[in-house]
C-alpha cells in the first residue's frame, strides 16, 4: 500500500487531497501547522502531523517520525494581494518561505529515499497565475513562479533515478479563501493611490467565468502522483484547463 505525504491540509487543498488519496486507498500523512485531528476521518491510514515547512527543525522531525513515502504533494502555501510598492520586503521574504524555500526544503529531504529506492514522485502545487499573471498578487505569483521552473528543471535532474517531477496548477479559487490563507498580511498592502484601480479589480474577480474547486484540485494531484508519462504540468479546473491550452 502506498503512502502519500502531503503538506498543508488544514483546510483547502491539501485537506480535500488528503481526504481523496485516503478514499483511494492510500496511507495518507497529512500534514499542519496546527493539527487538526477533527479536519480528518479517524483511520488507521491515516495520520496527522505538525509540520511548519518554512522550518528546518520541523521538517527533520517530521521525517524522523514519518519515514517511508512513496509520493511528496507540495500544497502549503501562503496567499497575498496587494499592492507590490505597500508589501513589506520581510512579507515578500515570508511568503518565499512557505511557497518556494519551504517547498525546495521539503523537496530535499525526501529525495533521498526515493532515490535510493529508483522511485517517488513529488507533486509541487503552484498557481494559474504562472500562466496568466494578475495584478496585485506580484510577489505571490513570484513564489510560485519560481516552483514552475525549479520542478521542470528538476524533471530532467531525476529522470535517471526514475523519480518524477510535477506540476498541478489550479485555476481561479474564491477570493476569500485565498485571503484568508494570508492572514493578517494584507492589512495596508492597498495605500489610498491604488484604492480607486484595486476596487476594479476586485469587483473583476468577484464575478468569475469559472471557479476551481477543491475537488477538481485533489483530483489533478491524483492523476500526477500516478502519471508515469513525461507529463509535467497538470492543470486543475476549467479555466486553468483553458490557459494551458492557449499557452
Amino acid at each position: 500500500m502506498k503512502t502519500v505525504l502531503i503538506t498543508g491540509c488544514s483546510s483547502g487543498y491539501g485537506l480535500e487531497t488528503a481526504r481523496h488519496f485516503h478514499a483511494q486507498g492510500w496511507n495518507v500523512v497529512a500534514t499542519m501547522r496546527t493539527p487538526r485531528e477533527d479536519a480528518l476521518p479517524r483511520s488507521d491510514r491515516l495520520r496527522v502531523i505538525a509540520l511548519d515547512v518554512s522550518k528546518p527543525e520541523s521538517i527533520a522531525q517530521a521525517m524522523e517520525t514519518i519515514g517511508r513515502i512513496d509520493v511528496l504533494v507540495n500544497n502549503a502555501g501562503i496567499g497575498l494581494m496587494g499592492a507590490f510598492e505597500a508589501t513589506p520586503m520581510a512579507t515578500v521574504r515570508e511568503v518565499f518561505e512557505t511557497n518556494t524555500f519551504g517547498t525546495m526544503a521539503m523537496t530535499q529531504a525526501v529525495l533521498p529515499q526515493f532515490r535510493a529506492r529508483r522511485a517517488g514522485a513529488v507533486v509541487n502545487v503552484t498557481s494559474s497565475a504562472t500562466l496568466a499573471p494578475m495584478p496585485l498578487v506580484a510577489a505571490y505569483t513570484a513564489s510560485k513562479t519560481a516552483i514552475e521552473g525549479f520542478t521542470a528543471s528538476l524533471a530532467f535532474e531525476l529522470e535517471a533515478f526514475d523519480v518524477r517531477a510535477k506540476l498541478v496548477e489550479p485555476g481561479y479559487a474564491p477570493t476569500t479563501r485565498f485571503i484568508s490563507n494570508s492572514g493578517n498580511r494584507m492589512d495596508g498592502l492597498i495605500p489610498e493611490a491604488y484604492a480607486p484601480f484595486a476596487q476594479r479589480i476586485f469587483a473583476a474577480i468577484g464575478q468569475p467565468a469559472a471557479v476551481t474547486t477543491e475537488t477538481d484540485v485533489a483530483e489533478a494531484v491524483w492523476r500526477a502522483a500516478n502519471d508515469m508519462s513525461g507529463q509535467l504540468r497538470f492543470p486543475a479546473g476549467a479555466d486553468a484547463v483553458a490557459l494551458t491550452l492557449s499557452a
